[in-house]
């Protein structure tokens, strides 16, 4: 997977975006916003990484301050007109930006939310670098995520045959929890403090870390 080769992916998929994922990951996406909004202090921002066409930005509160970004402009264009029909004036800015080398100071968010978009960058683990880096300490990093089956049973046999298609359409059907282990371990700036499942079918998750103080 490339950069380039995932926003061309994402551009393609913006017209039909909400039809297809819409209904799928309302609830993931809802529990994701909860916990991110459970968290936020008084005059709070959060980053929603991987915005997309701004199917979320209705559920937050009007008094969240938001901020999102994609790799995909024509999923921003989508984002960009939702934001005008509903009056979400708590939306602060919608920019197209890479999430393995984002444009923000450090520490300048308050909660980072990543919907359904690890899977489907390049470099996970970049990304997931730089989620810790503009998140504040203390601030949380709160992920909806598809989690594979490592390999394991028929499931995993299905996982492993798709990835070369899946790939192509920007996103990764093989994604094992211990890469989120590793990196975690790796990166030493961040303790876990959920991973539950999420529908449909339990083959999401909502993971939940916090930046460690210095």
């Amino acid at each position: 997977m490339k950069t380039a080769g995932v926003a061309a992916a994402y551009d393609r998929w913006a017209p039909i975006y909400d039809l297809v994922f819409g209904k799928v990951f309302t609830e993931g996406r809802s529990d994701a916003i909860v916990a991110a909004e459970a968290v936020l202090p008084e005059g709070g921002r959060i980053l929603e990484v991987g915005v997309g066409t701004g199917i979320s930005l209705p559920q937050y509160r009007r008094s969240t301050r938001l901020v999102g970004i994609d790799i995909s402009d024509a999923m921003l264009d989508k984002a960009r007109e939702r934001k005008r029909k509903l009056g979400l004036d708590n939306v602060e800015d919608i920019a197209v930006m890479d999430a393995e080398a984002m444009r923000f100071a450090t520490g300048e968010f308050d909660v980072v939310v990543a919907q359904y978009v690890v899977t489907a960058c390049p470099h996970p683990e970049a990304a997931l670098d730089e989620f810790v880096r503009v998140v504040r300490p203390g601030g949380e990093i709160v992920i909806a995520t598809r989690i594979g089956a490592n390999g394991v049973g028929l499931r995993g046999r299905i996982e492993k045959l798709l990835m070369p298609i899946t790939t192509r359409l920007g996103f990764r059907t093989e994604f094992p929890y211990s890469r989120y282990e590793n990196w975690a371990r790796r990166n030493g700036k961040v303790e876990l403090l959920e991973n539950r499942p999420l529908p449909p079918l339990g083959h999401f998750s909502l993971v939940r870390y916090r930046k460690i103080r210095d």
